[in-house]
């Protein structure tokens, strides 16, 4: 039922990458951003999430100009091998393939973590492995399913956050926002980098459906720069909606998991409200929206480098009905499970922003070379005030990296490890062809 060297279908038009762009990354707006107020408090939070907002201000529109110049599903792998080589190409491949086959699972965890706000009965990770079931099944029978199905939830999942901020403004206090800002001084603002990037992470997915988008060369640029303005709207609606309640002590990870937006708005109306259930109900949206969208990320990256050889061929496949990368996904989802068991959603996520932010790194130093080395390529979108955009953007993330290495030893050991021992296997296969 597949064949090696299949197409992938053209079907994405602008409103459908404006809901991809928002859905992989809206869910972070309901969860797991709540756990840098943990690490940095109000203050801490909010000036990683500003220095994080105009790194993918900058980020994004210098990713722009390398998914229209090269629409290829394999995003920053296929940047990053056209201007520097096949070795760093597999490296920058293989830190966005970590990055888009980590995040889901966290996801997943907060899917369950809703549910069984619901349903007490039943466990958070039950939830999440029958979300990853039938997810991936969707993926499978088409790209303009699941892009119909994730434009759909994700405005549902835009509106539920706007009544959230109705529901809860009335109560802000902006004495709420001053109370302990800064519990553990400037090292927190470093420390909640991860957590600051987890309101953002995934955008840069759009460039992956970028063989499957109608006209890319002018359409994937719409799709990000209408995506990054609803998405830095939100973020900043979101955190001060959700903290000027009781401070940032109420919604954080620590006093209550991973359901801050729940935690807030019974804070206002109680937790056994209509409006309370209403949010809990249709916050779920928000968790498959990006679910959803990430999956479908995640199996074009993974199919890239099975068409390329850098993965097994097999993964390289595209169904011949439903055209689309079946056995990458159901690879994706093997790989998710066994990382949803752990149940560490915090260090999932880290790993996933090591990920991202290596991604980041090679795109922007190969924008950066490809100026120099193919001055005549064809660019339909060039990224304004060049070389500053990607510059800023390169050095936010580099700065970034740094932090969260020093922050998180052992899982940048556990990062950096995967990506040296998955290289050298590389090497060695490809020596032995």
């Amino acid at each position: 039922m597949s064949q090696t060297n299949g197409t992938l279908q053209r079907t994405l038009t602008p409103i459908m990458l404006w809901g991809l762009g928002v859905g992989y990354v809206i869910s972070g707006m309901y969860f797991g951003w709540n756990i840098g107020l943990d690490k940095g408090g109000t203050l801490g939070l909010a000036i990683a999430t500003f220095f994080i907002l105009i790194m993918y201000i900058t980020f994004s529109l210098s990713y722009s100009e390398l998914a229209c110049a090269i629409p290829k599903a394999g995003g920053a792998f296929d940047y990053a091998a056209k201007a520097f080589g096949k070795d760093i190409g597999f490296v920058a491949g293989m830190a966005q393939w970590i990055e888009f086959v980590f995040a889901p699972p966290a996801i997943a965890w907060g899917i369950g973590s809703y549910f069984h706000l619901l349903f007490p009965t039943v466990d958070a990770f039950t939830f999440g492995l029958v979300a990853y079931f039938i997810f991936t099944a969707i993926n499978i029978l088409g790209v303009k399913i699941s892009a119909t199905f994730e434009l759909i939830i994700t405005i549902i999942a835009v509106v539920e956050l706007t009544i959230f901020a109705a529901l809860t403004l009335p109560a802000f206090e902006f004495k709420n926002l001053t109370t302990n800002p800064l519990p553990h001084g400037i090292e927190g603002c470093f420390a909640a980098i991860p957590f600051a990037i987890w309101f953002f992470l995934g955008m840069e997915g759009l460039a992956n459906v970028a063989e499957e988008t109608i006209n890319p060369q002018k359409n994937i640029t719409k799709g990000f720069a209408f995506s990054m303005a609803t998405l830095g709207i939100l973020a900043v609606m979101t955190f001060g909606s959700a903290v000027g309640v009781a401070g940032w002590e109420a919604v954080s990870q620590a006093r209550i998991g991973d359901s801050p937006l729940p935690a807030a708005l019974a804070l206002v109306h109680g937790n056994d409200g209509a409006m309370y259930h209403l949010l809990v109900s249709i916050g779920l949206f928000g968790f498959v929206a990006s679910f959803n969208g990430l999956l479908l990320a995640a199996g074009r990256t993974t199919y890239e480098f099975g068409r390329t050889g850098h993965f097994p061929e097999i993964l390289g496949a595209v169904h011949q009905k439903f055209r689309t990368p079946h056995w990458a996904l159901l690879f994706n989802m093997i790989l998710g499970i066994a990382a949803l068991y752990t149940g560490k959603t915090d260090q999932i996520i880290t790993i996933a922003v090591f990920g991202a932010l290596s991604l980041y790194i090679f795109s922007c130093l190969s924008l950066l070379r490809l100026r120099k080395t193919a001055p005549d390529m064809e660019r339909p979108f060039k990224v304004p005030a060049y070389p500053f955009f990607p510059i800023v953007a390169l050095t936010i993330a580099a700065v970034a990296l740094a932090a969260m290495t020093y922050y998180n030893l052992l899982l940048a050991g556990v990062y950096f490890g995967v990506l040296l021992l998955s290289y050298l296997f590389w090497k060695w296969v490809d020596s032995n062809k």
